[in-house]
């Protein structure tokens, strides 16, 4: 069985459950490989979140919310060690074009950018002159915009930020420009806007909704959105994409054939571009967010409650991610 030593060598999941995916759907058949095994990288996490790889060092950085730091896996060497602390309770990451990390603060109420040199610029901390709730999660667009949600999971408890009132007294899903650097809504009909990707040609966008955590019987679903406006700066629409048969979907990513892997309470679901779910890979945490990596973007790297858990698959990550 797995040890809690934290940094302890992990027997892999498969060693114990050795089917760690199930196929739901003949469109599924061919993206995993069945002699891969889930392992667990690294264990001693209180809440692992948003998890972004560096193709350029061959690491993955992620947050470990409640206590405060960022992590980093390396794949030369398998070695783990904490890359920031404090983090400002940091969770959502992404990379952006120009291989800096992009970063949510829950404790800052801010979105950060890492510049190469290791200085912190502020990209956004204000919206209309009020301050933000707790940035979430976060994407570039590949003209450069950021987006990001905003719900209050850093301002409504003490665990993962700090508890405060809401400025805004809403959550929503804003745009940074890349030339002004003007915070811009893009979305405002959400109870809690929790993970969002952009699908393959950027014409769609994915935002999940928590709000059953502070809601009965509210939302618990992916919504899809149309990307309009000129230059593609707005959102319109929002139909229901998916809903989350166990749990809540949390952060997620796509690979290049446009397929979402998203968390959920029981490991990561696999859905189809048109919403049907066709796979699960069962972890035996329950799942915050993922990201693809590796060499050839082809390792899911899965954040799951207290560890860090990979698995190779037979499908690459989309590369706008």
């Amino acid at each position: 069985m797995f040890t809690d030593k934290p940094n302890a060598p992990q027997p892999a999941y498969a060693d114990i459950h050795p089917t760690p995916f199930e196929i739901l759907d003949k469109r599924a058949k061919g993206l995993f490989n069945g002699t891969a095994k889930l392992e667990r990288l690294y264990v001693g996490c209180r809440w692992a979140e948003g998890p972004a790889w560096f193709a350029g060092g061959r690491y993955l950085l992620w947050s470990d919310i409640p206590n405060n730091r960022i992590m980093r896996w390396d794949e030369t060497d398998g070695s783990t060690s904490v890359f920031r602390q404090p983090s400002n309770n940091t969770n959502g990451h992404t990379v952006d074009r120009q291989g800096r990390l992009v970063s949510c603060e829950h404790l800052g109420r801010r979105v950060t950018r890492t510049e190469h040199d290791g200085s912190i610029t502020v990209l956004a901390d204000r919206w209309k002159g009020k301050r933000l709730n707790s940035p979430n999660d976060v994407v570039v667009k590949s003209d450069g915009s950021i987006w990001f949600t905003d719900p209050a999971y850093g301002i409504d408890w003490d665990y993962e930020g700090e508890r405060a009132e809401s400025e805004i007294g809403a959550c929503n899903v804003y745009r940074i420009d890349p030339a002004s650097g003007e915070v811009t809504l893009v979305i405002d009909d959400m109870v809690r806007p929790n993970g969002l990707a952009f699908s393959v040609d950027e014409t769609k966008l994915y935002v999940a909704d928590t709000g059953a955590s502070h809601k009965e019987n509210g939302p618990r679903h992916i919504r899809v959105y149309d990307v309009a406006g000129k230059g593609g700066t707005k959102a319109k629409g929002g139909k229901l994409f998916a809903e989350c048969t166990a749990g809540m979907f949390d952060g997620f990513r796509l690979d290049e054939e446009g397929r979402i892997w998203t968390s959920a309470a029981d490991g990561v679901h696999l859905y189809h571009p048109d919403g049907t779910l066709i796979a699960k890979v069962h972890v035996p945490e329950v799942v915050a967010n993922v990201c693809f990596g590796g060499r050839h973007r082809s390792r899911l790297f899965i954040c799951g409650t207290t560890s860090l858990y990979s698995l190779f698959t037979l499908v690459r990550g989309a590369k706008t991610y």
